[in-house]
Protein backbone atom coordinates (compact mmCIF):
# COMPACT_ATOMS: atom_id res chain seq x y z
CA UNK A 1 0.00 0.00 0.00
CA UNK A 2 1.48 3.37 -1.04
CA UNK A 3 2.36 5.97 1.52
CA UNK A 4 -0.14 8.86 1.89
CA UNK A 5 1.41 12.31 1.48
CA UNK A 6 -0.23 15.31 3.11
CA UNK A 7 -1.10 18.22 0.86
CA UNK A 8 0.57 21.39 2.21
CA UNK A 9 -1.98 23.81 3.67
CA UNK A 10 -2.72 26.70 1.38
CA UNK A 11 -2.96 30.11 2.96
CA UNK A 12 -3.10 33.84 2.32
CA UNK A 13 -1.00 36.37 4.22
CA UNK A 14 -3.03 39.60 4.18
CA UNK A 15 -1.09 42.83 4.70
CA UNK A 16 -2.15 45.39 7.27
CA UNK A 17 -2.08 48.26 6.63
CA UNK A 18 -3.18 48.17 3.00
CA UNK A 19 -5.57 50.10 0.73
CA UNK A 20 -6.88 53.61 1.24
CA UNK A 21 -4.60 56.13 2.90
CA UNK A 22 -5.96 59.27 4.59
CA UNK A 23 -5.31 61.47 1.54
CA UNK A 24 -7.15 59.16 -0.85
CA UNK A 25 -10.04 58.68 1.56
CA UNK A 26 -10.38 62.47 1.87
CA UNK A 27 -10.26 63.00 -1.91
CA UNK A 28 -12.86 60.33 -2.73
CA UNK A 29 -15.23 61.53 0.00
CA UNK A 30 -14.73 65.11 -1.25
CA UNK A 31 -16.04 64.17 -4.72
CA UNK A 32 -19.01 62.31 -3.22
CA UNK A 33 -19.85 65.20 -0.86
CA UNK A 34 -19.51 67.75 -3.67
CA UNK A 35 -21.95 65.76 -5.82
CA UNK A 36 -24.42 65.66 -2.92
CA UNK A 37 -23.92 69.34 -2.08
CA UNK A 38 -23.91 70.92 -5.55
CA UNK A 39 -25.36 68.22 -7.81
CA UNK A 40 -23.88 66.70 -10.96
CA UNK A 41 -21.76 67.29 -12.84
CA UNK A 42 -18.65 67.94 -10.78
CA UNK A 43 -15.57 68.24 -12.97
CA UNK A 44 -12.32 66.72 -11.72
CA UNK A 45 -8.98 67.64 -13.26
CA UNK A 46 -7.16 64.34 -13.82
CA UNK A 47 -8.20 61.16 -12.04
CA UNK A 48 -9.04 62.05 -8.43
CA UNK A 49 -6.84 59.09 -7.42
CA UNK A 50 -5.06 56.52 -9.58
CA UNK A 51 -7.57 53.68 -9.45
CA UNK A 52 -9.73 52.48 -12.33
CA UNK A 53 -12.60 51.18 -10.14
CA UNK A 54 -12.81 54.37 -8.04
CA UNK A 55 -12.86 56.59 -11.13
CA UNK A 56 -15.54 54.48 -12.84
CA UNK A 57 -17.68 54.46 -9.67
CA UNK A 58 -17.50 58.25 -9.33
CA UNK A 59 -18.28 58.72 -13.04
CA UNK A 60 -21.51 56.77 -12.54
CA UNK A 61 -22.44 59.21 -9.75
CA UNK A 62 -21.89 62.25 -11.98
CA UNK A 63 -18.20 63.14 -11.81
CA UNK A 64 -16.58 64.13 -15.12
CA UNK A 65 -12.82 63.65 -15.34
CA UNK A 66 -10.89 65.99 -17.64
CA UNK A 67 -7.22 66.35 -18.47
CA UNK A 68 -7.09 70.13 -18.92
CA UNK A 69 -8.81 73.05 -17.22
CA UNK A 70 -10.06 74.45 -20.54
CA UNK A 71 -12.27 71.35 -20.92
CA UNK A 72 -14.39 72.59 -18.00
CA UNK A 73 -17.31 74.87 -19.01
CA UNK A 74 -16.98 78.42 -17.68
CA UNK A 75 -18.67 78.96 -14.33
CA UNK A 76 -18.60 75.25 -13.39
CA UNK A 77 -17.11 73.55 -10.35
CA UNK A 78 -13.74 71.85 -10.78
CA UNK A 79 -11.91 69.73 -8.22
CA UNK A 80 -8.15 69.26 -8.20
CA UNK A 81 -6.97 65.70 -7.61
CA UNK A 82 -5.10 64.31 -4.61
CA UNK A 83 -1.83 64.58 -6.57
CA UNK A 84 -1.90 68.38 -6.61
CA UNK A 85 -1.55 70.97 -9.36
CA UNK A 86 0.83 73.79 -10.25
CA UNK A 87 -0.05 77.45 -9.48
CA UNK A 88 -0.63 78.02 -13.21
CA UNK A 89 -3.62 75.64 -13.02
CA UNK A 90 -5.20 77.72 -10.22
CA UNK A 91 -4.67 80.80 -12.42
CA UNK A 92 -6.30 79.08 -15.41
CA UNK A 93 -9.32 78.16 -13.27
CA UNK A 94 -9.70 81.74 -12.03
CA UNK A 95 -9.51 83.02 -15.61
CA UNK A 96 -12.37 80.70 -16.61
CA UNK A 97 -14.39 81.78 -13.53
CA UNK A 98 -14.41 78.22 -12.18
CA UNK A 99 -15.32 77.46 -8.58
CA UNK A 100 -12.47 75.27 -7.31
CA UNK A 101 -12.25 72.59 -4.65
CA UNK A 102 -8.67 71.62 -3.87
CA UNK A 103 -8.46 67.93 -2.86
CA UNK A 104 -4.64 67.86 -2.92
CA UNK A 105 -3.33 65.48 -0.25
CA UNK A 106 -2.00 67.56 2.67
CA UNK A 107 1.27 65.61 2.51
CA UNK A 108 1.72 66.69 -1.12
CA UNK A 109 0.85 70.26 -0.14
CA UNK A 110 3.66 70.05 2.44
CA UNK A 111 6.16 69.28 -0.35
CA UNK A 112 4.77 72.18 -2.42
CA UNK A 113 5.32 74.55 0.52
CA UNK A 114 8.86 73.26 1.00
CA UNK A 115 9.60 73.93 -2.68
CA UNK A 116 8.30 77.50 -2.40
CA UNK A 117 10.32 78.14 0.78
CA UNK A 118 13.61 76.81 -0.57
CA UNK A 119 13.14 78.63 -3.88
CA UNK A 120 12.56 81.87 -1.96
CA UNK A 121 15.92 81.27 -0.24
CA UNK A 122 17.44 80.72 -3.72
CA UNK A 123 18.31 77.03 -3.29
CA UNK A 124 18.67 74.63 -6.19
CA UNK A 125 15.99 72.00 -5.47
CA UNK A 126 16.63 68.43 -6.61
CA UNK A 127 13.21 66.78 -6.88
CA UNK A 128 13.44 62.97 -6.78
CA UNK A 129 10.53 61.56 -8.77
CA UNK A 130 9.24 60.13 -12.02
CA UNK A 131 9.11 62.32 -15.09
CA UNK A 132 5.52 63.02 -16.16
CA UNK A 133 3.86 61.97 -12.90
CA UNK A 134 1.11 64.43 -11.94
CA UNK A 135 2.55 65.04 -8.50
CA UNK A 136 5.96 65.88 -9.97
CA UNK A 137 4.38 68.26 -12.49
CA UNK A 138 2.48 70.02 -9.70
CA UNK A 139 5.49 70.35 -7.38
CA UNK A 140 7.80 71.48 -10.20
CA UNK A 141 5.28 74.17 -11.09
CA UNK A 142 5.73 75.79 -7.67
CA UNK A 143 9.32 76.81 -8.47
CA UNK A 144 10.15 75.89 -12.09
CA UNK A 145 13.34 77.98 -12.19
CA UNK A 146 14.80 76.28 -9.12
CA UNK A 147 13.76 72.63 -9.53
CA UNK A 148 15.69 69.90 -11.32
CA UNK A 149 14.06 66.46 -11.63
CA UNK A 150 16.19 63.48 -10.59
CA UNK A 151 14.57 60.29 -11.89
CA UNK A 152 16.48 57.64 -9.92
CA UNK A 153 20.14 57.01 -8.97
CA UNK A 154 21.23 56.64 -12.60
CA UNK A 155 20.12 60.24 -13.26
CA UNK A 156 22.48 61.76 -10.67
CA UNK A 157 25.48 61.99 -13.04
CA UNK A 158 23.55 64.47 -15.21
CA UNK A 159 22.64 66.84 -12.36
CA UNK A 160 24.21 70.29 -12.34
CA UNK A 161 23.66 73.06 -9.79
CA UNK A 162 24.62 76.74 -9.54
CA UNK A 163 26.06 76.65 -6.03
CA UNK A 164 26.96 73.36 -4.31
CA UNK A 165 26.56 75.01 -0.88
CA UNK A 166 22.87 75.75 -1.54
CA UNK A 167 21.29 72.48 -2.67
CA UNK A 168 18.32 70.62 -1.13
CA UNK A 169 16.46 67.46 -2.10
CA UNK A 170 12.70 66.88 -2.05
CA UNK A 171 10.78 63.87 -3.34
CA UNK A 172 7.55 62.60 -4.81
CA UNK A 173 5.54 61.11 -1.93
CA UNK A 174 4.74 57.73 -3.54
CA UNK A 175 8.22 56.40 -4.33
CA UNK A 176 10.03 53.34 -3.05
CA UNK A 177 11.72 54.33 0.21
CA UNK A 178 14.81 52.22 -0.61
CA UNK A 179 15.26 53.60 -4.12
CA UNK A 180 14.79 57.17 -2.90
CA UNK A 181 17.44 56.80 -0.21
CA UNK A 182 19.77 55.22 -2.80
CA UNK A 183 19.25 58.33 -4.96
CA UNK A 184 19.82 60.61 -1.95
CA UNK A 185 23.05 58.72 -1.17
CA UNK A 186 24.31 59.21 -4.72
CA UNK A 187 23.39 62.91 -4.60
CA UNK A 188 25.21 63.36 -1.28
CA UNK A 189 28.34 61.81 -2.78
CA UNK A 190 28.21 64.36 -5.59
CA UNK A 191 27.05 67.27 -3.41
CA UNK A 192 28.42 66.79 0.17
CA UNK A 193 26.55 69.88 1.42
CA UNK A 194 23.18 68.59 0.17
CA UNK A 195 20.44 69.63 2.59
CA UNK A 196 17.62 67.23 3.51
CA UNK A 197 14.04 68.48 3.99
CA UNK A 198 12.89 68.94 7.61
CA UNK A 199 10.81 65.76 7.41
CA UNK A 200 10.79 62.76 5.07
CA UNK A 201 8.69 63.56 1.98
CA UNK A 202 7.69 59.94 1.29
CA UNK A 203 4.28 59.63 2.89
CA UNK A 204 3.62 57.48 5.97
CA UNK A 205 1.15 55.29 4.03
CA UNK A 206 3.62 54.54 1.24
CA UNK A 207 6.27 53.57 3.80
CA UNK A 208 3.87 51.47 5.88
CA UNK A 209 2.60 49.54 2.85
CA UNK A 210 6.13 48.85 1.66
CA UNK A 211 7.19 47.57 5.11
CA UNK A 212 4.15 45.24 5.12
CA UNK A 213 5.01 43.93 1.63
CA UNK A 214 8.58 43.20 2.72
CA UNK A 215 7.21 41.17 5.65
CA UNK A 216 4.86 39.18 3.39
CA UNK A 217 7.68 38.49 0.95
CA UNK A 218 9.68 36.62 3.61
CA UNK A 219 7.18 33.74 3.43
CA UNK A 220 5.01 34.15 0.32
CA UNK A 221 5.93 32.37 -2.92
CA UNK A 222 3.56 34.72 -4.74
CA UNK A 223 2.61 38.31 -3.89
CA UNK A 224 -0.49 39.90 -5.44
CA UNK A 225 -0.76 43.68 -5.26
CA UNK A 226 -4.21 45.06 -6.06
CA UNK A 227 -3.84 48.41 -7.82
CA UNK A 228 -3.96 50.19 -11.17
CA UNK A 229 -1.15 50.34 -13.72
CA UNK A 230 -0.90 54.14 -13.39
CA UNK A 231 -0.61 54.02 -9.60
CA UNK A 232 3.00 54.82 -8.69
CA UNK A 233 2.76 53.49 -5.12
CA UNK A 234 1.17 50.21 -6.32
CA UNK A 235 3.88 49.63 -8.94
CA UNK A 236 6.55 50.31 -6.31
CA UNK A 237 5.00 47.64 -4.04
CA UNK A 238 5.48 44.97 -6.72
CA UNK A 239 9.13 46.04 -7.06
CA UNK A 240 9.59 46.03 -3.27
CA UNK A 241 8.14 42.49 -3.03
CA UNK A 242 10.54 41.16 -5.65
CA UNK A 243 13.52 42.99 -4.09
CA UNK A 244 12.58 41.53 -0.69
CA UNK A 245 12.78 37.96 -2.01
CA UNK A 246 9.30 37.04 -3.27
CA UNK A 247 9.76 34.60 -6.19
CA UNK A 248 6.88 36.26 -8.05
CA UNK A 249 4.78 39.41 -7.67
CA UNK A 250 2.02 40.83 -9.87
CA UNK A 251 -0.19 43.91 -10.07
CA UNK A 252 -3.91 43.42 -10.81
CA UNK A 253 -6.90 45.76 -10.83
CA UNK A 254 -9.44 42.99 -10.24
CA UNK A 255 -9.52 39.30 -9.27
CA UNK A 256 -10.45 38.40 -12.85
CA UNK A 257 -6.97 39.49 -13.98
CA UNK A 258 -5.22 36.81 -11.89
CA UNK A 259 -3.73 34.00 -13.95
CA UNK A 260 -4.34 30.60 -12.33
CA UNK A 261 -0.93 29.49 -13.61
CA UNK A 262 0.62 31.84 -11.03
CA UNK A 263 -0.64 29.50 -8.29
CA UNK A 264 1.23 26.40 -9.52
CA UNK A 265 3.29 25.03 -6.64
CA UNK A 266 2.31 27.95 -4.40
CA UNK A 267 1.17 27.26 -0.84
CA UNK A 268 1.46 30.83 0.54
CA UNK A 269 0.07 33.88 -1.26
CA UNK A 270 0.83 37.39 0.01
CA UNK A 271 -1.94 39.92 -0.68
CA UNK A 272 -1.94 43.68 -0.34
CA UNK A 273 -3.26 46.76 -2.14
CA UNK A 274 -2.13 50.22 -3.13
CA UNK A 275 -3.06 53.39 -1.25
CA UNK A 276 -5.86 54.25 -3.69
CA UNK A 277 -7.59 50.85 -3.62
CA UNK A 278 -10.92 50.26 -1.82
CA UNK A 279 -11.17 47.06 0.23
CA UNK A 280 -14.02 45.72 -1.92
CA UNK A 281 -11.40 44.85 -4.59
CA UNK A 282 -9.22 43.00 -2.05
CA UNK A 283 -12.32 41.12 -0.85
CA UNK A 284 -12.89 40.03 -4.45
CA UNK A 285 -9.37 38.60 -4.64
CA UNK A 286 -9.82 36.80 -1.28
CA UNK A 287 -13.01 35.18 -2.60
CA UNK A 288 -11.25 34.16 -5.83
CA UNK A 289 -8.38 32.60 -3.86
CA UNK A 290 -10.76 30.85 -1.41
CA UNK A 291 -12.53 29.19 -4.35
CA UNK A 292 -9.15 27.70 -5.30
CA UNK A 293 -8.32 26.34 -1.86
CA UNK A 294 -6.66 29.36 -0.27
CA UNK A 295 -9.28 29.85 2.43
CA UNK A 296 -6.94 30.20 5.40
CA UNK A 297 -6.30 33.95 5.79
CA UNK A 298 -3.75 35.29 8.24
CA UNK A 299 -3.35 39.05 8.76
CA UNK A 300 0.23 40.31 8.90
CA UNK A 301 0.16 43.60 10.79
CA UNK A 302 3.20 45.86 10.73
CA UNK A 303 1.72 49.25 11.72
CA UNK A 304 -1.37 51.01 13.04
CA UNK A 305 -2.76 53.92 11.05
CA UNK A 306 -5.00 56.47 12.72
CA UNK A 307 -4.31 59.57 10.61
CA UNK A 308 -7.31 61.36 9.11
CA UNK A 309 -7.54 64.60 7.13
CA UNK A 310 -10.42 67.06 7.17
CA UNK A 311 -12.32 67.76 3.92
CA UNK A 312 -11.13 70.58 1.61
CA UNK A 313 -11.87 73.98 3.16
CA UNK A 314 -14.22 75.02 0.33
CA UNK A 315 -16.47 72.02 1.03
CA UNK A 316 -16.32 72.46 4.81
CA UNK A 317 -17.41 76.09 4.45
CA UNK A 318 -20.45 75.27 2.31
CA UNK A 319 -21.45 72.25 4.38
CA UNK A 320 -21.30 74.37 7.55
CA UNK A 321 -23.38 77.08 5.90
CA UNK A 322 -26.00 74.50 4.86
CA UNK A 323 -26.11 72.99 8.37
CA UNK A 324 -26.59 76.45 9.89
CA UNK A 325 -29.41 77.21 7.46
CA UNK A 326 -31.16 73.93 8.19
CA UNK A 327 -30.93 74.48 11.94
CA UNK A 328 -32.45 77.96 11.50
CA UNK A 329 -29.44 79.84 12.83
Amino acid sequence: MGRMTATPARRVLLAAPRGYCAGVDRAVIAVEKALEQYGAPIYVRHEIVHNKYVVQTLEKKGAIFVEQTDEVPEGSIVMFSAHGVAPTVHAEAAERKLATIDATCPLVTKVHKEAVRYAKDDYDILLIGHDGHEEVIGTSGEAPDHITLVDGPEDVANVEVRDESKVVWLSQTTLSVDETMETVGALKQKFPNLLSPPSDDICYATQNRQVAVKKLSEEAELVIVVGSKNSSNSIRMVEVALDAGAPAAYLVDFAAEIDEAWLEGVTTVGLTSGASVPDVLVDGVLEWLAERGYGDVETVKTADESITFSLPKELRRDLRAEAAELSGK
